[in-house]
């Protein structure tokens, strides 16, 4: 059953997945988080690890960075390993003035510039939005965890540095929450496979004051949401 980047077999994977866009924090989750880890991916160094959390069944796997890598990775989970649910865990650069760094991010939808919705040949523009069943119960969960959480639009971008700040502003002024940089890939691919997503984001840096989370802070930094997501996949069967 394995795929170009994927060395898996049928029934290693589970049907929900928990998907950073680094590998290392992967490796985090699966340790730290998950009883009786087991690695199922190595291709190309993209970490996959299947255990279980309160006696559920619960895979995690890296992304990489940008919407191909995205695209290419969640289409497998889906396609070949017929995954149901998947829910990224990332980090994100914040808009509005009053997010701060740590805060959470539930993504309702995502905006993109990027190219990739060219491939469904679509009559118009189309709004990838994550599935409301998973972003209710997230937020319903977060309520009982305490954990202070916004619900709203992101932006998807494919540059992670831009020319033009201006860019920025027009987006902020369109009340954009925070930008990533693999949601919009994510959304698109659940919908035109009938399959469910849920993005998450942990606010790792903000584009108007200059403050940022270093390295291993974002490897590792990240727990609130993590214990978010696993509640949340744990309800999904």
């Amino acid at each position: 059953m394995a795929t170009p980047h994927n060395n898996a077999r049928m029934g290693d994977i589970a049907k929900t997945v928990l998907m950073p866009g680094d590998p290392l924090r992967v490796e985090y989750i699966a340790k730290n988080y998950m009883e009786d880890a087991v690695c199922f991916n190595k291709v190309r160094g993209m970490l996959g690890y299947t255990g279980t959390y309160k006696g559920r069944k619960i895979s995690v796997m890296g992304s990489g960075m940008g919407m191909p890598s995205m695209g290419i990775y969640s289409y497998e989970l889906y396609k070949m390993y017929d995954v149901d649910n998947i829910i990224r865990v990332g980090s994100a650069g914040a808009f509005k003035d009053d997010i701060n760094l740590k805060d959470i991010v539930i993504a309702q939808a995502a905006c993109t510039d990027s190219n990739y919705m060219s491939q469904f040949k679509l009559p118009g523009t189309f709004a990838p939005v994550g599935d409301y069943n998973l972003i209710s119960t997230a937020a319903g969960k977060a309520e009982e965890l305490g954990l202070n959480v916004r619900v709203g639009n992101i932006l998807s971008t494919d540059s992670f540095y831009t020319y033009d700040p201006l860019d920025n502003d027009a987006w902020k002024r369109m009340g954009v929450l925070c930008v990533d940089m693999e949601a919009a890939a994510l959304y698109a691919n659940a919908a035109a496979l009938s399959k469910k997503a849920l993005c998450m984001l942990t606010i790792s840096d903000h584009l108007y004051k200059s403050e940022k989370l270093d390295a291993g802070e974002r490897q590792e930094g990240f727990n609130d949401m993590i214990k978010l997501a696993l509640e949340v996949a744990w309800t999904q069967k």
